[in-house]
């Protein structure tokens, strides 16, 4: 059921404040899936717990994961065996998408469907690629939700050769479990590049952390090399492109927002939001306790490529239609693909409060004009919503449809975003 509508707090000053955010869900979902066959018990420090992690975490125990609560952590001990199971996916690509090669190593049925949506969402591509090393996959020709996958307790593994031009996603699911096939797996990409470079990067990464010996040395080739895996200890970090709507709120306002823990070092590709807010005018500035992102002048509009940070998307346009001057936002076509097309979307929703966008083959232009309050609807996807706070701190009376999408990744964001302006939670009423 759709949640309620939400009148979207306004700006009445610049903001001057610190938001603490939790972890990623990318990298709390992928260290699910290495933990669940690992050599023992491993512990995830802080990890994200919103709808798509929680969906990942009951996918898990289906398969006959431990998955319990120590504290603000949690422990995961690896089943015994993995039997049948119906998974729910929501509207999660992580789960869609990672959980399929792991539940080829179950001996029976293990069942995939998810939210109407979802079932739009592309992973042709990842269940071909399954097929050809060997794994039993059932989805009526649809090359989508709802499949089952039919496993025999093994997968042989070896190299296999997809175009995952769609999403990084498809590489991602085959390698976190390729350590468990007989053969390893070799996953060759052949197709227009891939999106979300960084999201590949964090996944070698994480295999690496586990122990794997993984080669990504050649381009477009990765290789997961059999063996078992280490259980994990690791401390994960804040989400940063969950971070992005908070520190366009600097730019917006006027004010200085600052997000602690922001790693010196990270694969995730929210990192990237440092740049595209620099370029737009912020001061933006990285040190030891975090980022502190602030702002005194107007802010203008720039020509991005989003292709490695594509999620980023929305906040961005959001921006873009507040900035002093154009913005071109170009090479995310792949997000057409995604919770929604987003394309179309903030095309429609920004055209709806008077921006002058244009769709182009893979991005927007949007040329700034005077916004009137309205509903921005949100298609059930998270990003929509946190566009339209960023909109809604100067447009006051803008109201934001079914904003408990959010909880996707964030469940917390509107009391997060009322605390950062100064006011109650309730303060920013429904409708």
């Amino acid at each position: 059921m759709p949640s309620p509508d939400w009148t979207s707090p306004a700006a009445e000053g610049p903001v001057d404040a610190t938001v603490e955010l939790p972890g990623s869900k990318s990298l709390t979902n992928r260290f699910l899936i290495l933990a669940a066959r690992a050599g023992g018990v491993s512990r995830l420090r802080a990890p994200l717990r919103s709808r798509d992690s929680l969906l990942m975490v009951e996918a898990l125990k289906g398969l006959g994961t431990g998955i319990e609560d120590d504290g603000d952590d949690w422990l995961v001990t690896p089943g015994q065996g993995f039997g049948p199971a119906r998974i729910d996916c929501g509207l999660a690509g992580t789960v869609m998408r990672f959980m399929p090669p792991l539940a080829a190593l179950a001996s029976g049925e293990v069942h995939f469907d998810g939210d109407p949506h979802a079932r739009t969402r592309p992973m042709g591509p990842a269940l071909e690629a399954l097929r050809s090393l060997g794994v039993v996959i059932d989805d009526g020709g649809r090359g989508s939700l709802p499949f089952s996958v039919t496993g025999s307790g093994s997968v042989r593994g070896g190299s296999v050769t997809l175009d995952a031009s769609a999403s990084s996603q498809f590489i991602s699911a085959l390698l976190l479990s390729g350590a468990h096939y007989d053969d390893g797996v070799t996953v060759h990409h052949e197709g227009p590049p891939v999106p979300s470079q960084p999201h590949l990067d964090m996944t070698v990464e994480a295999l690496r952390d586990a122990g794997a010996d993984v080669d990504d040395s050649e381009p477009d080739t990765w290789r997961v090399e059999p063996g078992p895996l280490n259980p994990l200890d690791v401390q994960i970090e804040p989400d940063l492109s969950n971070a992005a709507p908070f520190l366009a709120a600097a730019l917006v306002t006027r004010g200085r927002v600052r997000v602690p823990g922001w790693p010196q070092h990270t694969t995730q590709a929210g990192d990237a939001i440092r740049g595209v807010l620099d370029e737009m005018g912020a001061d933006v500035i990285l040190g030891r306790d975090g980022l502190t992102v602030s702002a005194v002048d107007g802010f203008t509009g720039i020509d991005v490529d989003l292709h490695d940070a594509s999620e980023l998307t929305p906040v961005v346009a959001a921006l873009a239609a507040l900035a002093d001057g154009p913005t071109l936002i170009r090479g995310v076509a792949h997000i057409r693909g995604h919770e929604t097309d987003r394309l179309a979307a903030l095309a429609h929703e920004l055209g709806a409060l008077g921006s002058d966008v244009t769709e182009t083959e893979d991005g927007l232009h949007i040329v700034p004009r005077r916004l009137s309050p309205t509903t921005f609807h949100t298609y059930a996807d998270h990003r929509m919503v946190m566009a339209a706070a960023v909109l809604g701190l100067a447009v006051p009376g803008l109201v934001i449809e079914d904003v408990g999408t959010v909880a996707k990744t964030l469940p917390t964001f509107t009391e997060l975003w009322t605390a950062m302006l100064g006011q109650r939670p309730s303060e920013g009423r429904t409708a």
